[in-house]
């Protein structure tokens, strides 16, 4: 027994060992091509001119729509970001998801509602409308008032019904727009007109001043969860998303911050209410849409556009946002399995799908078998010196080389965080998050795998600070 057991521990050192080599190798590659992007796209940004984008009346018409469930504390100032973005053609739609708090009443007051009915110009079939209403004071102003759907899809596809622009932007609404970010997304769609989708990054608020809803002073969070986030929200876009997005395999279009064509939406659909991540789920298939269809098509990623989302502050808030996270990652896969490998569906077949199969839906297992592992082998007395030295520094030392190579990219590219003590704590960030933060991170998507497939529901909630305002 002995023997077999012993056995067991081997291989299982040895399945990660091979994990975080090939693990390791993707993100090694992924930021590499990053930075060839990035570096590309910063030396095109000099000969744009934004304001002569805004000038020459190019632009698409864009309708904005943001979703709101008892979202009292900031809907205010995020319609008024959204309100006053620099772009000549646009409508703004907020969605009024059967609110339980004063947000639509918020709404009427601040912006002098009054009832407008409207023709609906699709019919995605959605949770009853109750009215739609106008703003007197402001004329691109739409609001839909709704039953509650129970999901956040049901609350778009009842804004989408009303969306009469070729264009439209799904934004969450607890988030801020930079006031240029949406000539900026919307580049990709002037420049070819195959673009269906595009993408801006999205950055974490909390601890940066506001100020009439926009970000005035940008600054590292105080609370360390949210410090944290904002690494991996740098990781994850710059050198996960730019490196796919280059390899024209673009997984996800994130909900807080997408822009659509919206006939291919409309093509598909709309957005599947049963999904647990929409935004996910959507991407894929437009992917799917337009390959099997022999359509040509651009889904992409534009690095410049922001918006500023308000991250988790309290370990519960966060662990059920992560578990959502994987259980919409694995509903989503299991789904499209047929793409695993599959070079019908090209680089997204062949490289993405496999990525996010293996190491993204797979390796939060991997990862805590392998530490369960190494752990019995250094107290079991097994493990040899170079067996310890390389499973911590595939473990550990790459991990952290690749965030350092995330703040690097940030810091040569668009350099948001200007203060020295804020680069040096990223930095800092890079190194303790690998003890301690990414295990928590591994164990709550364990949660959310075994949630899955007991079939728990529930979104979790997280409470909602509002923005800082600026001194």
């Amino acid at each position: 027994m002995r023997d077999v057991g012993l056995a067991v521990l081997v291989t299982i050192n040895l399945v990660v060992l091979v994990y975080f080599v090939l693990l390791n190798s993707v993100y090694l590659f992924t930021s590499m091509t990053a930075f060839r992007s990035l570096r590309r796209y910063t030396q095109r940004l000099k000969s744009v001119d934004v304001d002569e984008i805004l000038r020459s009346g190019a632009a698409l018409p864009v309708t904005v729509v943001a979703p709101a469930y008892n979202e009292e504390p900031t809907i205010v100032e995020v319609t008024q970001s959204l309100l006053t973005l620099e772009y000549p053609d646009y409508q703004v739609v907020i969605v009024n998801d059967g609110s339980k708090d004063r947000t639509l009443e918020l709404l009427t007051e601040t912006f002098e509602l009054v009832p407008a009915p409207r023709a609906p110009s699709s019919d995605i079939e959605t949770a009853p409308v109750r009215g739609t209403y106008r703003s007197t004071r402001h004329p691109n102003l739409l609001v839909v008032d709704k039953v509650n759907g129970g999901s956040k899809a049901d609350a778009i596809n009842a804004g989408l019904n009303f969306v009469r622009t070729p264009l439209f932007l799904i934004i969450d609404s607890d988030s801020l727009l930079e006031s240029q970010a949406l000539t900026r997304v919307s580049r990709p769609f002037l420049e070819d007109d195959r673009t269906i989708a595009a993408g801006g990054i999205v950055r974490i608020v909390n601890g940066s001043a506001v100020r009439s809803a926009r970000v005035v002073d940008v600054r590292m969070p105080r609370n360390l969860l949210a410090r944290f986030q904002v690494l991996e929200y740098l990781r994850a876009f710059h050198a996960g998303r730019v490196g796919w997005a280059a390899l024209n395999a673009t997984m996800i279009i994130s909900g807080a911050f997408g822009l659509f064509r919206r006939s291919a939406v409309a093509d598909v659909g709309g957005l599947n209410t049963d999904a647990i991540g929409e935004d996910i789920d959507l991407t894929i298939r437009l992917h799917r849409q337009c390959r099997e269809n022999g359509l040509p098509y651009r889904i992409v990623y534009i690095p410049d556009p922001v918006v500023w989302t308000e991250g988790p502050e309290n370990l519960k808030s966060l662990a059920g946002q992560r578990k959502r996270w994987q259980r919409g990652l694995i509903q989503v896969l299991t789904r499209n399995i047929r793409m695993l490998l599959n070079p019908r569906y090209g680089t997204m077949g062949t490289l993405a799908f496999p990525y996010y199969f293996f190491f993204e839906m797979l390796g939060p297992v991997v990862e805590v078998a392998g530490y369960a592992a190494f752990a019995a082998t250094i107290i079991l007395g097994l493990g040899s010196a170079p067996y310890i030295l390389a499973f911590l520094a595939l473990a550990i030392a790459l991990g952290v080389a690749l965030s350092v190579a995330a703040v690097g990219l940030e810091e040569l590219t668009f350099c948001r965080y200007r203060r020295t003590s804020d680069l040096v704590g990223l930095f800092w960030l890079a190194i303790i998050e690998n003890i301690g933060y990414r295990q928590l991170n591994s164990l709550w998507r364990i949660k959310g795998t075994f949630d899955y497939f007991r079939r728990a529901e529930g979104w979790g909630e997280m409470p909602r600070k509002g923005f800082a305002t600026g001194d």
